[in-house]
């Protein structure tokens, strides 16, 4: 599988697609079953402390609460240490979504979902997520200003030029080959998106590209460099993939919450 490829069967953003498909739903272009499928795919989902229940719920009895919300109540967050924006303010919601790097406001209650590791009795290793709900503040502010689907694209465009650039001349190709193939394959997106009915084609052409540069972000995170880097070296790289990281997200924000059509 090449690096670009093996990026692309990561995990996307869970909170990006329940975002994108329950704003789809509550448009009414796609039903509330087909929603939390989309949302699931092959994983079990299940949902805690929603208003009204006593023990956990599945994903589709957990989103049917949603049912009064327009969709435009309904917004991503992916908020980082030093940027927390979109958040509502201090309070729980805030400090889990700020750990896990993302979060869902729905009206007035916030979910963040957790990612659970289990081994079977034959010893395979699978993954199980849980969504933690939480009752937001009585007034949540409206959201601060961010970028527009072709404002988010050009930045995103920008800082990938410069990053590439970067690389190139710390020899990345040297040390880390999957993460310069797949940066370099990535300066050609081929047009395939997730994003349900309802997006207009520059907010799917942006989530394609935005999804897969993020998890092979990811892949770079959690990754250790080899010995031909040295110290000064690694500085220069995490210089150069900060503002990427940034606008990777602030991209994906753009995409999922553009105004449905």
């Amino acid at each position: 599988m090449s690096p670009a490829a093996r990026a692309a069967t990561l995990q996307a953003r869970r909170s990006a697609r329940f975002v994108a498909w329950v704003r789809a739903w509550r448009a009414g272009l796609v039903p509330c079953d087909d929603a939390a499928a989309e949302i699931s795919g092959d994983e079990e989902h299940m949902v805690s402390d929603v208003p009204g229940t006593w023990t956990d719920v599945s994903l589709v009895d957990a989103i049917t609460a949603l049912s009064k919300l327009h969709p435009d109540e309904v917004r991503l967050v992916l908020p980082a240490p030093g940027d927390p924006r979109g958040l509502p303010g201090p309070g729980p919601f805030s400090g889990a979504a700020l750990l896990a790097g993302e979060g869902v406001i729905a009206g007035g209650l916030g979910f963040v979902p957790e990612v659970r590791l289990h081994t079977s009795g034959s010893g395979d290793e699978f993954e199980t997520v849980r969504w933690q709900v939480f009752v937001l503040p009585a007034a949540v502010p409206p959201p601060l200003d961010g970028p527009s689907t072709a404002e988010a694209e050009a930045e995103l465009s920008a800082e990938l030029a410069t990053a590439t650039r970067t690389l190139a001349k710390l020899d990345i190709a040297q040390w880390r080959p999957e993460l310069a193939g797949a940066i370099e394959a990535l300066r050609k997106p081929d047009g395939a998106t997730d994003l349900p009915p309802g997006y207009d084609p520059r907010a799917r052409r942006l989530y394609a590209r935005a999804a897969i540069l993020d998890r092979v972000l990811a892949l770079a995170e959690h990754a250790a460099p080899g010995g031909a880097i040295n110290g000064y070296e690694v500085q220069q790289r995490d210089a150069a993939l900060r503002p990427l990281t940034t606008a990777c997200r602030r991209a994906l924000v753009a995409a999922c919450n553009a105004p449905l059509i």
